[in-house]
């Protein structure tokens, strides 16, 4: 993998963590794409979409104001949303149950929601953790358009103590089952895939840093222990309703010429983008031959991955990385965590082999 090659020539120290000096990394992604000889580089703005011509769109998550609308109006939709605004997701096996409850507001429908209750000592401890915990910072051109974007939880809590109360962590319409009573605050988390393996906090978009999230939420008790696969965020970016816009091979519905890849099809993380224009090049490439463009199997990480974003709920996407909760679940489970892991990566080995030799 040549991300990960850069990586770890540049990676820096962050613990267990792979963390790299970004410039230094991107100069180095950058020279050997520059240095391919079957690559060749030509630099200007782009500012139009073909009518026919085969093409792959990866203009990334700052995409010109040019761009943007060539792509808006070639979809005949205002689907480009202009702020990452995410809640954090968490692996559903690592939620307490003995500490929350599934239930909707007022019992109406299925219990969709795990509820996660706090009483009145509970919720002004983490208030007050959370307002003083430390965040990201705002780039320059983020600051000027942040407020109008998202509202982060952080900035809602600022507002005052009770503000969270009549917003995200509102309990009212829910009975925690253990006691009877209404609980004093409630943070809620919705299912965020189809094997519900995964859960959205609901109203938790957030600019905390990694490590604040992780002390500041895993003081609410029924996540006392969560894994998150995914931290809460809040920067610029543009992005398409995958779900509305795109093919699983990733093709425009509106245009089958057109590919996308990276940030902007809806896919989250350095491997994730460069994954996800391989697939968009070998598609493109099938197409260019006159073969029918291949979808990658729900097996493999990336074809995982693709299925997520198109498959997603449309009103409440959000761009995505690559975690274990995405790949089909095995038959039967093993009750190892390391071993079932191990595993899923095997089976998507062999299935992307098995692609591999059919396209050859």
């Amino acid at each position: 993998s040549l991300i990960m090659e850069c990586a770890d020539q540049w990676r820096i120290p962050a613990g267990g963590a792979l963390a790299v000096d970004r410039e230094a990394f991107s100069e180095a992604v950058t020279q050997r794409l520059c240095n391919h000889p079957l690559v060749t580089v030509h630099y200007g703005e782009v500012t139009a979409l073909p009518e026919e011509d085969i093409t792959v769109l990866a203009t990334g998550p700052l995409t010109s104001p040019a761009m943007t609308e060539a792509l808006m109006k070639l979809t005949q939709a205002d689907q480009l949303y202009f702020y990452d605004a995410a809640a954090p997701i968490i692996a559903v096996d690592s939620l307490d149950t003995e500490e929350g409850f599934w239930a909707s507001r007022y019992d109406k429908g299925e219990k969709d929601y795990f509820n996660c209750p706090m009483d009145k000592e509970q919720y002004e401890a983490f208030y007050e953790a959370l307002i003083h915990a430390k965040v990201t910072p705002a780039r320059e051109f983020e600051k000027e358009k942040f407020f109008e974007g998202c509202m982060p939880v952080e900035v809602l809590a600022s507002r005052g103590p009770k503000t969270l109360l009549f917003g995200p962590l509102k309990p009212v319409g829910l009975l925690d089952p253990r006691k009877n009573t209404r609980p004093y605050a409630v943070v809620q988390l919705r299912q965020d895939d189809g094997a519900c393996t995964l859960m959205n906090m609901v109203g938790f978009q957030t600019r905390l840093t990694r490590p604040e999230q992780l002390r500041v939420f895993r003081m609410i008790p029924a996540l006392a222990h969560a894994e998150f696969v995914r931290y809460g965020m809040v920067h610029r970016n543009t992005f398409i309703n995958s779900p509305q816009l795109l093919l699983q091979t990733g093709q425009l519905k509106s245009a089958p010429h057109i590919f996308l890849a990276g940030q902007m099809s809806g896919v989250e993380g350095y491997v994730e983008s460069a994954a996800s224009g391989l697939a968009a090049g070998i598609n493109s490439g099938l197409m260019f031959k006159g073969k029918e463009p291949v979808v990658f199997p729900e097996e493999t990480a990336i074809g995982a991955l693709l299925h997520y974003i198109v498959a997603a709920d449309p009103k409440h996407f959000q761009p995505m990385n690559i975690t274990f909760g995405l790949l089909p679940a095995l038959d039967p489970i093993p009750r190892d965590k390391k071993l079932k892991n191990q595993q899923l990566v095997q089976q998507a080995l062999d299935s992307i082999d098995q692609l591999s030799q059919s396209l050859n």
